[in-house]
């Protein structure tokens, strides 16, 4: 077989059988870390959201197999294990298990915390299993340590720089302490990095069983075989994209202590069977915390480079090898310390989708038009005198996608980067947290880009505050610049919030930390998708069909798409003529 990175002929003496079962054991250990995370967590965002990721890599660090969860997360893997084996060189040994929260190190934001176990067979450092989930609170200056209006890092809560959480299967007590005292909630924290601990600790389990079944010789030749394989459909796949330069162009609107636009951009150089996505030329790191690190911003092009390639199969570290991601440091998707970073899926979301724009022009079939593409979180705590405790409530909001060649654009899905999250279930949520949910409902009123295939719708979430003195953080993107589309279609819808007070209602986009009393409303509003095609080549069908639904007014329906609808029927003359004069 060949080894594409270097050129190399590797014999393996693993039957191809033996391998292919090993292969789907690999991908069943790193599900059944997610199951294991999920099931024993504490945190809502966790079990409920799915704001979580897991994964096994051989000893170089690279992936060989992940459970489904947050897309941004995989793509950090490799780093933040090599941040560790960098820092802790020959002071690695069996029984160790490290933590790991630093963007700066690899990580996302603080909020997002890594444990890494090494994993030994006869003595020899033969994988590592990572999981990376989201802490409720870590700290800082507001309830959910995610203030919208942070200006630098120490705002947004504690920091493990990498740490040992066991040290020669040791518990580091000292860390422990750490957390309570820093933590609003340290029960909740301590029983999420317990969950975390668990998953990696069945990683290695079911590891050390498949070397006693197989041989660890087996396992490696099919770590190596995975890695191989996957390199060259990748590459195959580049190389089927024809060679050039193509370039997309965005705006970050506002970054929570400014209104004012800021420009990205990329260059996707395409040339054999190799890609590269150069965002030189983006505006600096701003001093809101919407910025990523560059760690976030190399995971958000893999996101996007997988889905080009072959978005169905496992991922993989060898399915990113035609892959380099450009891009000078101190940017706002390459932001040093101490440049917050809160909010960083604002900057992953930002890239992908100008690296979804760039490609969107050679890779129709994969490629939708742009959606609503911010992850709208909503952060809400504060103390429930009725529980007498103090509760925080994390949620993103899910957006309107925008059409393809071929289909609708997705209503009501989570932003790209954010994989298989979802929202709270309103009963969970009710259950948890003092509020109450008023209305969940598709955002027809904001509408979506026209076009032959329409964008998807995104929603609207109204919750009631019952308790007094809630801490409000929200950062929502796409709230200027409307989702992009093509041929002729319509762009999308931006998002927004709005805040009720008695009778003063505001509406905002990125809010500086703010207090809500008991009975204030936020309602909560996502975008819709941009359209791809005329309008006008809509079939009537569908449009009667969606005004009888409510999606679309009977105003509508005549101005975006020249039908003329009387008494819930097509009036076919008075259709045919608005149509001809639309179309001139």
């Amino acid at each position: 077989m060949e080894q594409s990175r270097d050129r190399n002929i590797t014999s393996f003496k693993t039957d191809v059988v033996t391998r292919e079962i090993i292969r789907g054991k690999l991908l069943a250990v790193a599900d059944e870390m997610g199951v294991v995370l999920k099931r024993s967590s504490m945190s809502p965002v966790i079990y409920e959201v799915l704001d979580f990721a897991c994964g096994f890599c051989n000893p170089d660090g690279e992936l060989v197999s992940q459970t489904n969860g947050i897309t941004v997360f995989t793509g950090t893997f490799s780093t933040q294990i090599n941040a560790i084996k960098e820092k802790f060189t020959d002071q690695i040994n069996p029984g160790d298990i490290f933590m790991l929260n630093n963007p700066y190190e690899g990580g996302t934001h603080y909020n997002d915390v890594g444990i890494i176990k090494p994993i030994y067979v006869d003595g020899e450092l033969f994988a590592f299993a990572i999981s990376i989930s989201h802490w409720t609170d870590v700290g800082g200056k507001s309830p959910g340590s995610l203030p919208a209006d942070s200006t630098e890092v120490f705002q947004e809560g504690i920091c493990f720089p990498g740490v040992h959480i066991y040290k020669a299967g040791e518990l580091q007590d000292s860390v422990i302490d750490i957390i309570e005292h820093n933590v609003r909630l340290p029960t909740m924290a301590i029983g999420d990095l317990n969950a975390s601990l668990a998953s990696v600790r069945i990683a290695e389990k079911r590891c050390l069983e498949l070397c006693d079944k197989y041989s660890d010789q087996a396992v490696k030749e099919t770590f190596q075989h995975i890695l191989q394989t996957s390199e060259k459909v990748s590459r195959d796949a580049v190389k089927a994209l024809p060679d050039g330069v193509y370039t997309a162009e965005d705006w970050v609107d506002g970054d929570g202590i400014t209104d004012e636009r800021f420009p990205t951009q990329v260059k996707v150089t395409i040339k054999g069977d190799k890609i590269t996505f150069d965002y030189t030329g983006s505006c600096k790191q701003l001093r809101g915390p919407v910025n990523c690190s560059r760690a976030a911003l190399i995971s958000a092009v893999k996101t996007v480079f997988k889905a080009i390639v072959d978005p169905q199969a496992p991922s993989n570290e060898g399915w990113f090898r035609p892959l380099d991601v450009v891009a000078p440091d101190g940017t706002v998707f390459t932001a040093t310390k101490p440049a917050p970073v809160g909010w960083y899926y604002e900057g992953t979301s930002q890239a992908s989708e100008l690296a979804w724009k760039a490609l969107a022009e050679i890779a129709r079939d994969k490629v939708s038009m742009g959606s609503a593409n911010s992850l709208c979180v909503t952060v809400l705590g504060g103390y429930d005198s009725e529980r007498n405790e103090p509760w925080v409530m994390i949620e993103p909001s899910m957006v309107g996608w925008g059409a393809t060649d071929e289909r609708d654009g997705n209503c009501v899905t989570s932003a790209i980067t954010n994989g298989d999250t979802f929202n709270y279930s309103i009963e969970l949520l009710e259950a948890k947290f003092p509020v109450q949910v008023n209305e969940y409902a598709l955002n027809t009123e904001g509408g979506v880009g026209a076009g032959k295939y329409r964008g998807g719708y995104g929603s609207v979430r109204e919750y009631e505050i019952l308790a007094d003195d809630a801490v409000l953080s929200a950062s929502y993107g796409r709230s200027i610049e409307r989702p992009w589309s093509q041929e002729g279609g319509n762009p999308g819808s931006c998002n927004y919030f709005e805040l009720q007070s008695g009778n003063n209602i505001s509406r905002k986009t990125r809010a500086p930390t703010t207090t809500m009393k008991q009975g204030d409303v936020i309602r909560m509003v996502t975008g819709g998708g941009g359209g791809y095609g005329n309008p006008l080549e809509r079939p009537q069908k569908d449009i009667l069909d969606e005004v009888r639904a409510d999606y679309l007014t009977v105003e509508q329906a005549r101005e975006e798409y020249g039908v003329v609808i009387e008494d819930h029927q097509i009036d076919e003359e008075a259709t045919s003529i608005l149509r001809g004069q639309q179309g001139n």
